[in-house]
């Protein structure tokens, strides 16, 4: 869920995966990565990525 939901709140903002990167202190490919589930997200990143798009983390995680 969290891959989709990430892409699915990008895509509303109109954010290319540099810009989400950069508004949450992270590097591009990282977001690449989680978005493609090829990497695990620790508790701290999962937080700096809904911040940034202004999302509380479970949110993220939601169905």
């Amino acid at each position: 869920m969290l891959a989709l939901n990430l892409i699915r709140q990008r895509g509303a903002k109109g954010w290319s995966q540099e810009a989400l990167a950069f508004e949450a202190g992270l590097h591009r490919t990282f977001v690449a990565h989680v978005e493609r589930q090829a990497r695990n997200i620790s508790l701290d990143n999962l937080e700096r990525l809904a911040l940034a798009l202004n999302l509380r983390p479970y949110q993220l995680l939601e169905e």
